[in-house]
């Protein structure tokens, strides 16, 4: 480039003290500064990744800097595993149902770890299969049409701390190949590459699948079942645990007390309806009530009249809802009779769909229209098989 100034070294040092550039050629030209910054941001950025796809950011107030809400013996028990094997470098296999706050007990190993690089949190299931090998393990420039640049994956920007990888029953059978690899030999190479980085890297996986059912199906390898269940945990469903359900929801509220400045009060009588309803969703969903009746409610008293359905009066609400759809389709109850899992099935993928419809295809904007978090949203579009 004509009249492009010229760094050397020493300039570059003075400017950017924090920059690793021992390998970087010298004098070094402006036109090329682009490059090696994103090589140094790449390294230092400190990373709390897709927190939009993962357990933690569908529980409202749960983040990766929350201790795990322990008052049930299950969860007792939960935490004293987590404190046992967290100085360790076993690799930790996380199961549960979706929304159990898998995420939330991983970042808990990682504090208890005493390991000084980052948490890094990936979701396997909502990066498309083609970009998840860069994603991981990195690219040189040029690897691919749009690597302008040099890129670390999350396994070099965890490096000296914890990778989280979610929903990990989901990844594709050649980067189960890959990872095992990794997990084997604890060195990376980044896509477009030859050289093999080392690695020094605590992985924690989870997942809601039954992955030995998936070993069985062809769909998931047995040796890295094996070595990522070193240490299994299985994290119990809030219907088998409701001594969590109080302090769950006041750990929201002085969230939202904290980042809303407004608060919430709740019965004791509605917490008796919380405590007692199953929450199919979980921890998330138990969030996102209270999420609700803060906008609802907000710095009010909730009462169980006040709790949304199906938590408040269920046997009325749900014929209406039936019969709404049923006058739609101008079918008679009475006459045809009905098969009540076929036909909610049926109604949540139609209200799936409007949504993705209303949303442009948008799958973050249709779940938070449904009030669900996008991990479940894109699991019950692969379920219904949605397009």
């Amino acid at each position: 480039m004509r009249g492009a100034s010229l760094l050397s070294s020493e300039d570059i040092q003075s400017k950017f003290p924090w920059a690793r550039l021992h390998s970087v050629d010298y004098p070094l030209r402006l036109d090329e500064l682009g490059d090696i910054l994103e090589v140094v941001r790449s390294y230092h950025y400190k990373v709390h990744d897709d927190r939009e796809s993962s357990d933690a950011e569908d529980v409202p107030g749960l983040t990766n800097t929350d201790d795990v809400v322990a008052e049930s013996a299950a969860m007792q028990e939960i935490q004293h595993l987590v404190e046992k094997v967290a100085p360790t470098s076993a690799t930790v296999l996380i199961t549960g149902e979706s929304g159990t706050g898998k995420e939330v007990v991983a970042s808990q190993l990682h504090k208890l770890s005493g390991r000084t690089g980052h948490f890094v949190a990936v979701n396997c299931a909502a990066i498309p299969e083609q970009l998840l090998e860069s994603e991981l393990f990195g690219h040189e420039r040029g690897a691919f049409t749009g690597a302008e640049s040099v890129r670390a994956g999350r396994f070099e920007q965890a490096n000296g701390g914890t990778l989280f990888l979610d929903e990990v029953g989901e990844m594709p059978p050649a980067m189960q190949v890959k990872l095992l690899r990794v997990l084997e030999e604890r060195v990376v190479e980044r896509v477009g590459g030859t050289r093999s980085i080392p690695v020094d890297v605590r992985l924690v996986a989870a997942t809601h699948r039954d992955l030995p059912a998936k070993i069985d199906a062809g769909d998931f390898r047995a040796d890295l079942y094996y070595r990522l269940s070193v240490f299994p945990l299985e994290i119990p469903p809030l219907r088998e645990r409701p001594e969590d359900i109080a302090p769950l929801v006041n750990v929201f509220i002085e969230r939202f007390r904290r980042t809303r400045n407004t608060g919430l009060k709740i019965t004791d009588e509605a917490m008796q309806v919380l405590a007692g309803y199953e929450w199919p969703g979980n921890v998330r969903e138990l969030g996102n009530v209270v999420e609700r009746l803060l906008v609802t409610k907000g710095g009010g008293v909730v009462a169980p009249k006040d709790l949304p359905w199906p938590l408040a009066d269920p046997e009325r609400e749900l014929p209406d809802v039936i019969n709404m759809q049923l006058h739609i389709d101008g079918q008679s109850l009475e006459s045809t009779g009905i098969d009540l899992k076929e036909y909610l099935n049926s109604l949540e993928k139609q209200m799936i769909e409007r949504a993705l419809e209303e949303a442009d295809g948008v799958v973050q904007q249709a779940a938070r229209s449904l009030g669900v978090g996008r991990t479940t949203l894109v699991e019950k579009i692969r379920r219904h098989g949605i397009r």
